[in-house]
């Protein structure tokens, strides 16, 4: 159901005042802060609306109102006024930006998310690019086989495959030559793209053996993919997320693990843009209480990585969205080449 002009204002308002003090908002209230010409009962009415469409909820302890993770979201894509932001304090932080070793810069990143939003900052560390120059197969015992690979760097990665075939030596170096032959200097997802359609012409058994040492090696490359988080402590002291001890472990569940909040943070990068994922609402955030604003950042015109503020839901998207997006910009310029 679309919401017609008044109501969108009411919801804003609610919204940004919720936002602000974090009280529920009564209609009186949003009568004096809306700026609209309307009797308390006609607000009241659009009111119990917009609850009724599940955009706003009733506490039971007060009569007036808060917005609900479906509220946010139509206030974050629809209604929200994005803030100029400071240039004098992002020119402050962006001068610990310059240095020459990428992993400071990242570390860096993620200090100047948490200074500029008073949240917590994190930084996936870029990704490597998964491409093999070279890739062998030992056969250590009846069907246990090591996976070698060297990327083109000639770094070295080893990966156990057991199999349900026992291969033969002969076999083992066949297959090894035409991934060599026909895939080096490919990443491990354009080999597997390709293999799709190729292994028809394959021996089951031979394919199979392929498409192992593809999955195994994609999962190789990828375990160098790290994320620096700054600022968790900021989140102690905003009562959303730190008012009982459920919440408290939730989160440092979250920030301890990693794994769920790298998941996130995989998805955002393939978005584009600013994201923004609302507790509640986004199964990937874990908490009903905090939200995930998110952008991916480049080098060199290739996304590598994605970087964001995490915070409660109840904060002030307008100014964190700005902080987010000029961070990625000025990391995607100072880890490219000039």
């Amino acid at each position: 159901m679309q919401l017609d002009n008044r109501a969108q204002t009411l919801l804003k308002a609610l919204v940004e005042r919720y936002i602000a003090d974090g009280q529920p908002v009564g209609s009186r209230a949003l009568s004096k802060i809306s700026g609209l010409d309307l009797s308390p009962a006609t607000i009241r009415n659009i009111m119990a609306d917009l609850e009724e469409m599940g955009y706003v909820a009733s506490p039971h302890t007060s009569a007036g109102r808060i917005p609900t993770p479906r509220g946010y979201r139509l206030f974050v894509d629809t209604l929200l006024t994005v803030q100029h932001i400071d240039e004098t304090a992002v020119e402050a932080e962006r001068m610990r930006l310059p240095v020459q070793q990428p992993q400071k810069l990242i570390a860096n990143a993620a200090q100047m998310l948490s200074s500029l939003s008073q949240f917590a900052g994190v930084v996936q560390s870029p990704r490597r690019e998964s491409v093999f120059q070279q890739i062998e197969f030992l056969r250590l015992s009846e069907k246990r086989i090591l996976l070698v690979i060297v990327d083109p760097r000639g770094d070295v990665q080893n990966r156990l495959l057991l199999t349900d075939v026992d291969y033969t030596p002969g076999q083992l170096t066949q297959s090894a030559n035409y991934l060599n032959q026909n895939y080096a200097g490919l990443t491990f997802d354009e080999v597997r793209d390709r293999l799709t359609g190729e292994l028809r012409q394959l021996r089951d058994d031979m394919g199979r053996l392929m498409q192992a040492a593809v999955e195994a090696g994609s999962e190789a490359m990828a375990e160098g993919d790290e994320m620096v988080i700054a600022g968790e402590r900021n989140l102690l002291s905003v009562a959303d997320l730190s008012s009982n001890m459920s919440s408290l472990r939730q989160m440092f569940e979250m920030f301890e693990q990693k794994t769920g909040l790298m998941q996130l943070l995989d998805v955002s990068s393939k978005a584009g843009g600013v994201q923004i994922f609302i507790g509640g609402e986004s199964k990937l955030v874990p908490m009903d209480e905090m939200s995930v604003v998110t952008a991916p950042y480049e080098v060199n015109g290739r996304i590598v990585g994605t970087l964001g503020v995490i915070g409660p839901t109840r904060m002030a998207y307008e100014r964190v969205i700005p902080i987010v997006d000029i961070t990625a910009k000025l990391l995607s310029n100072a880890l490219s080449n000039p």
